[in-house]
């Protein structure tokens, strides 16, 4: 399955806020969420934190799940994606700022019981210079992965590796999305004066570039399809 993460931002002159409420209440519903071949749908905001950017680079993230390449394929030949979702778009974002990524999910740490916390980061990566691939892949997810899954507080937690059709002709922009659920924003902010959330950063920082890492503190919007990591 493809699981398809798409960062984005206001178009010029409307606020975070318009813009994340028009994604969630307008375009989510009225067109994304209408294209048959979706099987889920996530739309999720960026959560303001003391530090940040004054102009962040996105403002949200879409998460869509689709079954294979076909059917991704038949889904931007739709009239609900060329009349409507296509058309939605720069009504409300900055389309030459938008990134797509398309993945395969790995889920380490499923969430336990039926619960599900709504409240989550998302971090972006690119391997460093010269790393090969596969061997950033097999870091992520023999090495890397069990120093996440000691981070306190930490609810769930998934790798996307972006798939490879991306680097056909080059480079893609970002090798990977990880994601850690936490019960809360203030949950999350505990964790990072940890040793253990220390400790999985100082590891992240030995294979990938630094320049590009990207955290956004993100609350889940789900419109169709929750399931939870998996």
């Amino acid at each position: 399955m493809i699981h398809q993460i798409i960062l984005a931002r206001p178009k010029p002159g409307m606020s975070e806020q318009e813009f994340q409420r028009y994604w969630v209440e307008e375009h989510a519903v009225r067109y994304a969420v209408r294209i048959p071949q979706i099987k889920r749908y996530c739309v999720s905001t960026r959560v303001p934190r003391p530090g940040d950017a004054p102009d962040p680079l996105w403002s949200g993230a879409a998460e869509i799940w689709l079954e294979n390449e076909q059917e991704q394929l038949a889904s931007l030949q739709t009239p609900e994606f060329l009349e409507g979702a296509r058309l939605d778009e720069p009504r409300w974002a900055a389309f030459w700022r938008t990134v797509v990524l398309d993945t395969d999910a790995h889920p380490v740490l499923p969430a336990a019981g039926s619960g599900h916390p709504a409240t989550k980061v998302l971090m972006l990566v690119k391997r460093r210079r010269g790393l090969a691939l596969e061997q950033f892949r097999g870091r992520l997810l023999d090495r890397h992965a069990p120093l996440a899954e000691k981070v306190p507080g930490l609810r769930a937690y998934m790798q996307n590796h972006t798939r490879d059709a991306f680097y056909g002709v080059g480079e893609a922009v970002l090798d990977a999305g990880l994601q850690l659920w936490f019960d809360d924003a203030e949950a999350f902010e505990a964790a990072r004066d940890t040793p253990e959330y220390r400790g999985m950063l100082d590891d992240l920082g030995r294979f990938t570039e630094p320049q590009y890492l990207h955290t956004l503190l993100l609350k889940e919007n789900w419109i169709t399809g929750r399931e939870g990591p998996r």
